[in-house]
């Protein structure tokens, strides 16, 4: 792996996509399948994450109750009263597994005018509009200014969001490291064509090692 693009896990952010009730628990409204089975890798993750002080931002989808702010292909759905990760509701929620512990009840309407909310020490959470985490939000600019330059993909689904979104980091020049059973929705193929564009990819219990193995500078 080449030097510009081999992670830095002195700088790094772990970032969970779209890993809310509606999307995660079984027999949800708009359930993904497999997510709920990552679940505990994610949850072993992040439990490290918080020891150690690295940043989590969790990155999620709001539906307003009109569809107006939901992808063409999903609007007529939303607009025809189907309630998909509605704001302020249980199914907008992350799931239990990945809270931390301790934390304050998300102000959705900050979150939908582009805001990026505090909910623990070093753990953030925004909304991004479409499916990659860098459109039309200022998650690039965030970064920057916490000088981090390495991310850590987890949630769901890969075919949609998650690759978006590490697609678009990649677009940014951030380094990417993707954990693979941590993530739902992953096949074959899938793989091939994120290393082709210079992701790095794990299993939860590699990206522990690798993650324990680094001094990391007090932030």
């Amino acid at each position: 792996m080449g030097q510009y693009v081999h992670p830095d896990f002195t700088r790094c952010a772990v970032i969970t996509i779209d890993t809310q009730n509606d999307f995660s628990l079984p027999g949800a409204v708009a359930e993904i399948k497999g997510t709920y089975e990552v679940l505990p890798q994610m949850k072993k993750l992040l439990y490290l994450c918080r020891t150690m002080g690295i940043p989590i931002i969790h990155v999620i989808r709001l539906y307003k109750d009109d569809g107006s702010n939901a992808d063409i292909c999903r609007r007529a759905l939303i607009e025809a009263g189907t309630a998909i990760v509605r704001p302020d509701s249980f199914g907008a929620d992350l799931v239990e597994d990945i809270k931390p512990l301790k934390t304050i009840r998300f102000n959705h309407h900050s979150l939908l005018e582009g805001n990026i909310e505090s909910i623990g020490h070093q753990e953030w959470i925004m909304y991004k509009p479409r499916w990659g985490a860098f459109y039309q939000t200022p998650l690039e600019e965030f970064l920057q200014e916490h000088d981090l330059d390495t991310l850590i993909f987890i949630g769901c689904n890969f075919p949609n969001c998650p690759r978006t979104s590490m697609y678009e980091a990649s677009e940014r020049d951030f380094k990417i490291a993707m954990v693979q059973d941590a993530m739902s929705g992953v096949y074959p193929k899938g793989l091939e064509e994120i290393r082709n564009i210079g992701a790095a990819v794990y299993t939860t219990d590699e990206i522990i090692q690798e993650l324990k193995g680094v001094r990391r500078p007090l932030m």
